[in-house]
């Protein structure tokens, strides 16, 4: 049975469940308790960083995948081991290279002389949170290697399917600066990613307190969970159930249709990135405590999901247009809905 959690402003306590006996909402108070704890507790490590912060609860909550573009240094690690430890979570990390093979990711049968059989050993991607870090530095063949589990949740090896963990949530960073001996992602794969987004470098104050804090030590390891993995599968479940009227459907298509259609693109958004929009306006919405979506959770999280999915013309390159100038100025010329 889950307990009720009681109220504490420690961001490190534990509390685990996301309510009662029956399916969990939004409306249920220990849904939004859980949610800010969250939040705590991935800032208490990760400072400054509230919008990312934000936006990687978004994908936790829609059931996505997170891309970052960001130059070492600026927290992406950092990241994905806060969230893990936030959630009592297995957190797995794969640093990608040109020898990784795609078993070093998915794992392998190995065979058993003593019992005259093959065993399965489950590689990284078994993991609650796995961290793809600098997934651009192995080859296509690896990298495909992460196509089935991020979109089935499941890995086939020697003809045997495997569910993977829930919730499971690659984490995957590239450095959009040094190219040399990479191999950029696929468009098929940057379109399995719910969200791409930059950390960037910290604000001045930010980042005085990142050399006083962290300058004593590991702080995730000083991180206490705040809830379970069970009780974050329960969330992205009630996350599903969250309103979306027609007009919200209407505006979703609408934006993304004019990305089929502007002039500066030479490839618009597919119907998948539709579906990723709204997906990730309802877990947006549960993040304000709303049991609905509103026009303005679309407008937020639009350049986030769509712009890694689009290709700007190579006279728009020149024209100094990019995916997310383009997704801002439709956000601006497309009529949202009142409500």
């Amino acid at each position: 049975m889950t307990q009720t959690p009681t109220a504490t402003n420690h961001p490190h306590e534990r509390e685990t469940g996301v309510g009662g006996g029956g399916p969990a909402t939004v409306a249920d108070g220990v849904f939004a308790v859980t949610l800010d704890r969250l939040r705590d507790n991935i800032a208490s490590v990760l400072m400054g960083k509230d919008e990312v912060i934000e936006l990687t609860l978004v994908t936790l909550l829609a059931g996505g995948h997170l891309l970052i573009e960001d130059v070492p240094g600026v927290g992406k690690t950092l990241l994905a081991r806060a969230l893990g430890a936030s959630i009592d979570g297995e957190v797995r990390r794969l640093q990608f290279t040109p020898d990784l093979l795609p078993t070093d990711v998915t794992g392998v049968s190995v065979y058993s002389p003593a019992e005259g059989t093959f065993a399965f050993r489950p590689g990284p991607v078994f993991a609650n949170v796995v961290l793809a870090d600098e997934i651009n530095r192995a080859g296509p063949k690896t990298q495909s290697a992460l196509l089935e589990a991020m979109e089935e949740q499941t890995v086939t090896i020697d003809g045997v399917t495997r569910e993977l963990a829930s919730p499971f949530m690659v984490i995957a960073t590239q450095n959009p600066i040094e190219l040399d001996g990479t191999y950029p992602l696929p468009e098929a794969q940057r379109d399995r990613f719910l969200v791409r987004t930059s950390l960037g470098y910290p604000g001045r104050d930010a980042e005085r307190a990142i050399l006083r804090e962290h300058s004593a030590g590991d702080l995730v390891r000083g991180l206490r969970p705040v809830t379970d993995a069970a009780a974050i599968a329960a969330m992205v479940q009630a996350v599903t159930r969250i309103r979306a009227s027609e007009s919200i459907e209407a505006y979703v298509l609408d934006l993304v249709h004019a990305t089929r259609t502007h002039d500066a693109l030479a490839l618009g958004a597919s119907p998948r990135a539709g579906l990723a929009l709204l997906c990730a306006s309802r877990a947006s919405a549960a993040l304000q405590g709303r049991d609905h979506v509103l026009p303005d959770d679309v407008k937020q999280l639009a350049v986030p999901v769509l712009s890694h999915r689009l290709q700007v013309t190579s006279r728009a390159r020149v024209a100094e247009h990019t995916p997310m100038s383009v997704v801002a100025d439709l956000i601006e010329s497309t009529n949202a809905p009142v409500s």
